[in-house]
C-alpha cells in the first residue's frame, strides 16, 4: 500500500458549526473540556467487542472495553498490557497464565478481578464470540487461585503462539456481575450499554445521530485519558466526512471514512493532516464470498471462471486508486510469517472464464445469460460498494447476470450470516497477524448461523478442516507455519472464497488532535493518550 507523509498545517475553524448543525449535548466539562469528535457510519446492532470482535464494534466500543492486552509498536512481543500486566505459556501447551492489573475498578465501582476474566473466557468468548470460538476451541477451565491471577487451562495443545496473537482482538473481558443470571447474554440489554475498565465510560446513544462516550474519573492509567468526551457522530454517507472536517463539524474521520479520491485535495486544507499508520494490524482483504448451497456455485470450474472474470489490477488501480495491492489468497503478502505465495493464480482471463463455463455445462442461453445471481456487497465501505457494481460488469462479461441488492450493515449481516440469503457477497474480511484469529473461520465448516463474518456459505472440505484442527493444536511454530502454508494452497485450489485485493486504511485528523496512530490497532484501540491542543 501506498503510504503518504504530509506536515503538519494549521487549526481549521473551530467545532462549533456542530452544535448548530445536529443535537449533540453541551460539553460536560470536566477536567479540561476537550471533547473529540469523531465520524462513525455505522451503528452496530450489538456493541459488545466480546461477542462481536470486528472493527465496526471495537470502533467505539474499545474505549470502554478493554483486552487484557493490545498491540504496540514497540511493546515486548508487538504487545502492551492493559488488563493482564504479564503472560506466560506452558511448554505442553495445556495452560497459560495470566497476571491480572491490581487496583482496576469497573465503571459501577465494582472490583476488576480475575472471576471477570474466568467468567469472559468461558460464558462468552469461547461459546459466543465469532472469533473466540476458534481460538478458546479447546479452553476446558479457568482457575482463579487469587484475584490477580487467571489460568487457562487446555483439553488439547494450544499454541501459545495464537493465544498471544489473538488478544488484542479476541480478549475484551466484561463484567460477571453484569451479565451472569443472563438467560441469554447475547441478547442482552446491556451489550448496548456498556460497563467496561476502559478510559471512558458509556454515556448514550441516539440512534442515528451519535454515541457519547465520557471520561472515566478512576481509570487505572495515570493522567488518563486526556479528553473529557468522545462523540461519534453518525456519518452513514461517507462522502460526508470530508466536508464535515473542512467545516469543523467533526475533528477525526478514520477508515478511510474521506473517500480516497478526496485524499489529495483535503490533504492541502490548511490544519488537516492524513495518516497511514495505525491500520499494520489490521489488513483489509476485499473477497467474494460465495453461497455454496446454490447449484451453479457448487461447481469448482464456475468459482474458477468469477476468478478468471476479475481484473485484479483494474481493481487496485481504479478502485483502492493505488492504496491496495493484489491478492494471491487467504493470506496477505505484508505477513511473511505465514504467506505463501506458491499457489495457484487465476489471472484476469475472460476466454478462460468462458471456456470454465461451459465446461461446468452452463452455456449461454437466448440474451448470452447463462444463469442469474444475487450480489450483495458489503456496505461499510466506498470500496466495497464500488466493486459490488464492478463485479456485477465482470460477471455480465462472462454471461452472469447479477442483480446488485444494497443493504444497510443490519440488513446485510442477516442475509449473508444468519438467513443466507445471498449467491455472491462482497466482504471487506481482515486478516489479524495469524491466520487461527480471523482467516480459518471464513473456510471452516460448522460455525453456526447468525456468526458474523465467517463461512456462512455452507462450504465444507474435510481435508482443510482437518489441516485447520491440526494447526490449532500444534505447539512446534515451524511446523504450525507449515500447516498454514499447506491451508493455502488447497484454499487456492477450491475456492471458498475468491481473494482480490488486500488494503488498509487511511485517518483524517484536524492537527489539534494529537497522538494519532500510535498503536498498529490504533483507530480500534483505547485513545486514552489522545488529545486535543487548545
Amino acid at each position: 500500500m501506498n503510504t503518504i507523509s504530509l506536515s503538519r498545517r494549521t487549526l481549521i475553524r473551530g467545532s462549533a458549526l456542530l452544535l448548530v448543525s445536529t443535537a449533540l449535548p453541551p460539553v460536560a466539562f470536566g477536567q479540561s473540556g476537550s471533547r473529540l469528535i469523531v465520524a462513525a457510519d455505522s451503528e452496530p446492532r450489538n456493541l459488545n467487542p466480546a461477542i462481536v470482535a470486528s472493527n465496526g464494534v471495537f470502533f467505539i466500543a474499545s474505549k470502554v472495553i478493554e483486552p487484557l492486552a493490545e498491540a504496540s509498536f514497540d511493546g515486548e512481543g508487538g504487545l502492551a498490557p492493559r488488563l493482564a500486566i504479564a503472560w506466560e505459556g506452558s511448554d505442553d501447551g495445556l495452560s497459560a497464565t495470566f497476571r491480572l492489573r491490581e487496583g482496576v475498578k469497573w465503571h459501577d465501582g465494582q472490583p476488576f478481578t480475575s472471576a471477570d476474566v474466568a467468567f469472559s473466557a468461558l460464558q462468552v468468548w469461547k461459546p459466543l464470540q465469532n472469533l473466540g470460538r476458534l481460538v478458546f476451541a479447546n479452553l476446558e477451565a479457568v482457575d482463579t487461585p487469587d484475584d490477580h491471577t487467571a489460568v487457562f487451562r487446555f483439553a488439547k495443545p494450544t499454541p501459545f503462539q495464537l493465544i498471544r496473537n489473538a488478544l488484542p482482538v479476541v480478549s475484551s473481558v466484561v463484567a460477571k456481575h453484569i451479565f451472569e443470571g443472563e438467560a441469554d447474554i447475547a441478547a442482552s440489554e446491556a451489550n448496548n450499554r456498556l460497563v467496561g475498565t476502559g478510559p471512558f465510560r458509556f454515556a448514550e446513544h441516539r440512534p442515528g445521530e451519535y454515541y457519547r462516550l465520557e471520561r472515566n474519573p478512576d481509570y487505572w492509567g495515570e493522567g488518563e485519558p486526556k479528553l473529557d468526551e468522545i462523540i461519534f457522530r453518525v456519518l452513514p454517507d461517507r462522502a460526508a466526512a470530508a466536508g464535515a472536517l473542512e467545516a469543523g463539524e467533526i475533528q477525526l474521520a478514520a477508515f478511510s471514512q474521506v473517500p480516497l479520491t478526496d485524499l489529495d485535495r483535503i490533504s492541502k486544507v490548511p490544519g488537516i493532516e492524513v495518516y497511514s499508520k495505525g491500520y499494520e494490524a489490521l489488513t483489509y482483504q476485499l473477497g467474494v464470498e460465495i453461497n455454496h448451497r446454490r447449484a451453479e456455485l457448487a461447481n469448482v470450474k464456475v468459482r474458477q471462471a468469477i476468478a478468471h472474470a476479475i481484473d485484479r489490477d483494474f481493481v487496485v488501480r481504479t478502485i483502492f486508486l493505488g492504496y491496495a495491492e493484489t491478492a494471491t489468497g487467504i493470506v496477505p503478502k505484508n505477513a511473511p510469517e505465514f504467506y505463501n505465495g506458491d499457489v495457484r493464480a487465476y489471472p484476469f482471463d475472460v476466454d478462460k472464464a468462458n471456456a470454465l463455463l461451459d465446461e461446468a455445462g452452463y452455456p449461454r442461453k437466448d440474451g448470452g445469460t447463462r444463469f442469474r445471481l444475487r450480489l450483495l456487497p458489503a456496505p461499510y465501505f466506498t470500496e466495497t460498494r464500488q466493486f459490488g457494481d464492478y463485479l456485477r460488469q465482470a460477471l455480465a462479461a462472462v454471461g452472469i447476470d447479477a442483480t446488485v441488492v444494497n443493504n444497510d450493515a443490519a440488513a446485510h449481516q442477516k442475509a449473508v450470516y444468519t438467513d443466507h440469503e445471498f449467491d455472491l457477497a462482497v466482504a471487506p474480511t481482515v486478516f489479524r497477524g495469524d491466520p487461527a484469529i480471523s482467516t480459518t473461520i471464513l473456510v471452516r465448516s460448522g460455525t453456526p448461523a447468525g456468526v458474523p463474518f465467517s463461512n456462512q456459505g455452507g462450504y465444507e472440505n474435510a481435508d482443510i478442516d482437518a489441516l485447520i484442527d491440526k494447526a490449532g493444536e500444534t505447539v512446534d511454530t515451524t511446523a504450525r507455519t507449515e500447516l498454514y502454508k499447506q491451508l493455502q494452497v488447497l484454499v487456492a485450489q477450491d475456492l471458498p472464497i475468491i481473494n482480490v485485493a488486500d488494503w488498509g486504511f487511511i485517518t483524517v485528523a484536524s492537527s489539534q488532535v494529537k497522538n494519532v496512530s500510535n498503536n498498529p490497532r490504533w483507530a480500534v484501540s483505547n485513545w486514552a493518550d489522545t488529545e486535543l491542543e487548545s
